[in-house]
Formats: structure tokens, sequence, C-alpha cells
């Protein structure tokens, strides 16, 4: 997964990750002088959307790419943020009132051992929570790209990753330790001006969309691209997306 070129990425995913920052967020209902942990913050989305809300808030940010890290401060200007992996947070316990994961828990190297950590990082009686893609059901903004390249090139689907399925969240909360453990669906939309916008996006090589048209010949990837055409129209148009969401209490 590449997660190095920022404008590749605002590109690609940052369209619905913005939305769904603010679905997230009315979920949870922070309080606004909540500290706040934002778990593999990418460059921004969620960390910008708890900022606009509450300036006042104490915030906090980490991430594995130093780039995204380096963007994110440039964008919420009084986020402490940190270059640092989900499995081994440098914070002590009960550090923060309130950790949140968005779209971070299916590409962690050990998701049991992330969302631990975030319950440790956290103070008793705060809260734990996020949210991912709905894989399972084809529901995620970049699903129909995937099914047509796997189709074309004849790989297999792959196993699912932790979180991209019903209840995945809810459980890997629970096995954490959290109580009081309830799941939800949020939704997000982008809106595309041409297919020609919506093909250029999915062939930047980013996140789980990398990588899905390789060993495919050119022919191949034109029949790929009619074939989604096919589905999605000229446009203008609009892309909808799903996501699980769970949340805890330590």
């Amino acid at each position: 997964m590449s997660f190095t070129d920022v404008t590749a990425y605002d590109r690609f995913m940052g369209r619905f990750s913005v939305p769904l920052a603010a679905a997230f967020a009315d979920w949870i209902v922070l309080d606004p002088w909540a500290g706040v942990l934002d778990v593999g913050s990418g460059p921004g989305a969620l960390t910008g959307e708890l900022a606009s809300r509450s300036p006042q808030r104490r915030l906090t940010a980490i991430d594995p790419s130093e780039v995204f890290i380096q963007a994110l401060r440039e964008r919420v200007p009084n986020v402490s943020a940190t270059v640092g992996s989900a499995e081994d947070l440098p914070f002590p316990a009960g550090s923060f009132d309130v950790t949140l994961s968005s779209l971070v828990v299916h590409f962690l190297s050990d998701a049991p051992a992330g969302i631990r950590e975030m319950v440790r990082v956290t103070r008793p009686g705060g809260t734990v929570a996020a949210t991912v893609w709905d894989f399972e059901n084809g529901r995620a903004p970049h699903s129909l790209f995937l099914r047509i390249a796997r189709e074309a090139s004849g790989k297999p689907p792959g196993d699912a990753r932790a979180g991209t399925r019903r209840s995945d969240l809810q459980h890997l909360l629970a096995e954490a330790g959290c109580r009081d453990v309830i799941g939800t669906e949020l939704s997000a939309s982008a809106d595309f001006s041409s297919f020609e916008e919506w093909w250029d996006v999915h062939t930047l090589g980013v996140g789980s969309a990398a990588g899905a048209l390789d060993g495919l010949d050119d022919a191949e990837i034109a029949d790929v691209r009619d074939r989604c055409r096919g589905v999605l129209g000229d446009g203008p148009f609009r892309v909808e997306a799903v996501a699980w969401a769970a949340r805890g209490t330590v």
C-alpha cells in the first residue's frame, strides 16, 4: 500500500475520508474539552475536523508516514503530531480521554495489538472508537474498481482484512477490554464531474487500489475501464460509500 504522496492520497481517498470524518465525529459526540488521540491520522481528515469543531481541544495525532505527519502539521498547526505505529503507541497509559482511528485498522499488521494499544492509552471511562469501509458488501468507495480489476486478472479475492466485516470492530474492542461496545454504519459520498476524473484517481497507485492493475496488458486494462464506465456512465455522478464504526468505553 502506498501512503507517501499527499496529493495523490487527497485525490484518491481524501474526498471520502473528509465527509466520513464529519459523520464519525457526529456519532462519537465529543466533549469540546476532551483530549483526543487520532491513530493513523494520515494527512489530517479526522484531526482537521475535530480541530475545526473545537479549536481549544487538545489534539494529538500519530501516523507511520513522515510525509503525512508533515502535511498534518501544516494543515492543523496546533496539533501535537508524531511519527509512529498504532501497535506501539509512545504514550503512557491513560493519556487521553478519547482515542480514535479512521480508515486504519484494516491496514495494521496486527489489528488486535493496535486496538489494545488504543485502549491502553485511554483513561478509564474514556472512549475508544474506530471506523473502516465495508469491504464485505462491496460498499467501499473503490469496491467497484477492485472487483472488476480482480475479475479481469483472474486473481481470487484476498483474505478479508480486520475491521472490514460487520461486527469486526465491535469484537476487537470487546476483546481489548472495552465495555458498552456498540456499532453502526456511517455514510460518505463524493461527486465526480466525469468518468475520466473517477478513473484517473484509481490509477494513482494509492491505498487498496495500488497494484490492482498489475499484470494486465493494455487491452485488459482498457476492458476494465470500459466495464467500469458501463456501470457508472460518463458522468457527472455521485459515489456513495458506507463504513462500519464501533465505539466502546474503557
